[in-house]
């Protein structure tokens, strides 16, 4: 049941029209992007739930710390299927969000423990010693480019503060 809710709205979000190709050459968005790499299952399907596709569909700039399937998996039991519940619609915008800085801010771009400023509304840390960490997941992938902004690939879902 969980798996065919994901294959659904993976489905539904790749049915959005990509967008035309763009100066900087990258003619995907972010969640055509996402969608396109295979590995953000459960970030799409949660990304649909929430009713934010159309806004990382928009302009932007953003910036993306984009959990894996497999940073997802690593919650404890039952944490995704409870977030993807209707009723928990403002607690699963609250985590996504957390996930967005506005801007587009490439790699190059940070410094050690610095302060980036999300659309929920709280800060995630950055530090920059011994690889890149955002709070506390790992940046495996970096400067992954997309048509309104970049993607940070990252090993562990960030949870803002309650």
């Amino acid at each position: 049941m969980f798996r065919r809710q994901f294959l659904a709205a993976t489905a539904a979000v790749t049915l959005f029209a990509s967008a035309p190709a763009f100066a900087d050459g990258h003619s995907k968005d972010i969640v055509d992007t996402a969608v396109s790499a295979g590995s953000f299952t459960t970030l799409v399907a949660a990304v649909q739930a929430a009713g934010l596709v159309d806004t990382l569909k928009g302009d932007g700039p953003f910036t993306v710390f984009a959990p894996t399937d497999e940073a997802f998996a690593a919650l404890p039991e039952g944490t995704v299927e409870m977030l993807l519940k209707p009723e928990n619609k403002d607690q699963l915008i609250a985590v996504l969000t957390y996930h967005v800085v506005p801007g587009k801010v490439m790699s190059g771009d940070l410094s050690n423990n610095m302060m980036a400023p999300t659309a929920q509304g709280g800060d995630v840390t950055i530090m920059t010693e011994g690889g890149v960490m955002v709070n506390e997941a790992n940046v495996v992938t970096a400067d992954i480019g997309a048509s309104n902004g970049v993607i940070h690939v990252i090993d562990s879902v960030l949870l803002p503060k309650s």
